[in-house]
């Protein structure tokens, strides 16, 4: 089988691949908060992206039934501020399991910029202690 099966009945294709992608993109932030916190920092970080991201998850299925019945719809705005905060990755899951937001180009740039944020985030964090954020 090459998906699981979604509520709305369609598969999430190409399932392993995915959550390899998923796995990979986490790993950074994940590491980094946890490390962040366990040496004496803020659990904010770390709570942003578990709290965060359920409420970008819930965001994403209610804009989808919204979309589906033609009412008023979250604006991508709305969307981005969530995963900019933290919430890529309920954002993402969302996005695979509703099959929502994932074929118009301008959204998905602006997307993924926010994760590629995230990521150089963490890796000035990490291994450049802090200096190319040091510089704003």
């Amino acid at each position: 089988m090459n998906g699981v099966s979604a509520r709305n009945g369609a598969n999430i294709r190409h399932l392993r691949l995915k959550l390899l992608v998923f796995a990979m993109v986490c790993a950074l932030p994940l590491f980094g908060s946890m490390s962040w916190w366990l040496q004496g920092g803020s659990l904010i970080p770390l709570a942003a992206y578990g709290i965060v991201s359920v409420l970008a998850f819930l965001l994403y299925w209610s804009d989808k039934r919204k979309a589906r019945v033609d009412h008023w719809r979250t604006p991508e705005n709305v969307l981005h501020a969530l995963e900019f905060a933290g919430g890529w990755p309920g954002a993402l899951l969302a996005q695979q399991v509703f099959r929502h937001k994932t074929r118009k180009v301008s959204f998905q740039l602006v997307f993924w910029i926010i994760v590629l944020l995230h990521q150089v985030f963490w890796i000035d964090q990490l291994f450049l202690e802090a200096q190319l954020f040091s510089l704003f």
